[in-house]
């Protein structure tokens, strides 16, 4: 058997794969008995047919089933020995392959096209400059979520004063029948709304301004607008049992509770953060203000690698690709693409292309490796920012560990990933090796600079 790479330029060969009846003669004796053991042909009993008739009914096709299994074999065996960059897969040559006579020919050619990753450099250093973007967090962002997080871990209280919209008023909830306590109607003992979640305005300004002792009449059907689900939970019973309830009701308000936000101090601060992680309001107040920046940050740093993909993308402007055969793989590759949709893609395609192979360039010259610590440590750094956009600053170890287990135990989750963590380093490396112009900007300033690039990527995508 002979292997052998014709390169036609720099970014197109053809791998021609000649075989002889050597090659494959063994294979094909083999897979003749192995179909022979289990062959059922009338006149011959199970495993006792002729292997010569066996091999007129269905010689060639084992022939070419071998043939094909040996070729692809020793093709992508032969792109993997000699460290072949190749783009998409290889292709059939339409125009070189000779015919291939399965009945006739013991010696076979194949050629298959191919495209080669070009060469190229990208010379980045200290002359280059790139700009990264951090977010100063203002007072008023900062206010806002100190404020989010007395709400969160306010409690209920007890007051005596007359309700207001936003209370909780508990009591007695009695059918009436003619103005008095329908005889075996409904009771509830434990009653509870919330003004504010009445529909019916009049109804609900009955409820604003009362006192504990003091009882109010009215419809749960007009105060909740017939909505099954909210009368039912009010009266205690189920949704398809309301249609039969049209009566009015006595509220007698034995409690009224009203919500009280947390006050600023240490029992807050080891609520939000976990025990005694800060001890004061001015350490309280900064660690937020690090929470919140470090929310800014996966954004700030794709604002970064976008502006480093500009950076690349001109310095390879001029690296040139097997566009005609990787069109062909595109169309072949996929069924749902024409070539019409290929033409009008392509030039996008192949940015991206550039930008892959540009990453892959700097992570084999510098060394850049994932290991599964690198994976580990993503994987605590994106349940920690899950649990942070929830307002959730402190889990248990164990929870966080329950979280993490499971994200590495799902394999598209651990392939995202490492493409996170490999992209981390290339990130950092950027960084080190480009002359980097800190720039400060506000949280508004931020959002319109993103809003600024989703637009641009939108722009593209219609072009």
């Amino acid at each position: 058997m002979k292997v052998t790479l014709d390169k036609k330029d720099n970014v197109n060969g053809i791998i021609s794969i000649d075989i002889e009846k050597s090659d494959y003669e063994q294979n094909v004796e083999k897979s003749l008995n192995q179909y022979r053991n289990k062959a059922n042909i009338p006149g011959f009993r199970q495993g006792k047919v002729p292997k010569q008739l066996l091999r007129k009914l269905y010689g060639k096709s084992i022939l070419a089933e071998e043939i094909n299994k040996l070729v692809s074999y020793e093709l992508y065996k032969y792109i993997r020995e000699n460290n072949l960059n190749i783009l998409g897969e290889p292709l059939p040559n339409e125009t070189e392959q000779p015919d291939i006579d399965f009945d006739k020919d013991e010696n076979f050619q194949f050629k298959f096209d191919i495209a080669l990753a070009p060469e190229f450099e990208l010379a980045l250093n200290k002359k280059n400059k790139l700009t990264y973007y951090n977010v100063k967090i203002e007072d008023n962002i900062l206010d806002k979520q100190i404020e989010a997080y007395k709400q969160n871990f306010g409690i209920y209280e007890k007051v005596e004063d007359k309700s207001v919209e936003t209370d909780l008023i508990k009591g007695v909830i009695t059918e009436l029948e003619n103005s008095e306590p329908k005889e075996d109607g409904i009771v509830i003992e434990n009653g509870i709304l919330m003004p504010s979640y009445l529909k019916d305005e009049a109804t609900k300004e009955k409820f604003i301004g009362i006192g504990i002792n003091e009882t109010i009449v009215f419809n749960p059907k007009t105060a909740y607008d017939n909505i099954e689900a909210e009368i039912a939970s009010l009266l205690h019973t189920t949704k398809d049992k309301v249609a039969d309830i049209n009566s009015d009701f006595s509220f007698e308000v034995k409690e009224i509770t009203r919500y009280k936000s947390a006050e600023i101090n240490q029992a807050l601060f080891d609520k939000v953060l976990g025990e005694g992680v800060v001890s004061s309001e001015e350490e309280f107040r900064n660690k937020i203000r690090e929470i919140i920046s470090a929310q800014f940050k996966p954004a700030a740093d794709s604002l970064f690698m976008q502006s480093a993909r500009e950076l690349i993308l001109n310095k390879m402007k001029d690296v040139q690709f097997a566009d005609e055969f990787l069109k062909k793989w595109l169309l072949v590759s996929n069924e749902r693409n024409t070539e019409e949709s290929i033409e009008k893609e392509y030039p996008v395609i192949v940015e991206d292309l550039k930008f892959h192979l540009a990453k892959e360039k700097i992570a084999k010259e510098n060394d850049i490796k994932i290991e599964k610590a690198d994976i580990e440590k993503l994987a605590v750094e994106v349940t920690r920012a899950q649990f942070a956009q929830y307002g959730i600053n402190s889990v248990s170890p164990e929870m966080e560990q329950d979280f993490v287990k499971r994200m590495l135990g799902d394999a598209n989750t651990v392939r995202n990933l490492s493409e996170r963590a490999i992209e981390d380093k290339i990130k950092n490396w950027l960084k080190e090796t480009v002359k980097i112009n800190d720039e400060e900007v506000t949280t508004e300033e931020f959002n319109k600079l993103l809003d600024k690039d989703i637009e641009k990527e939108l722009l593209e995508a219609e072009q």
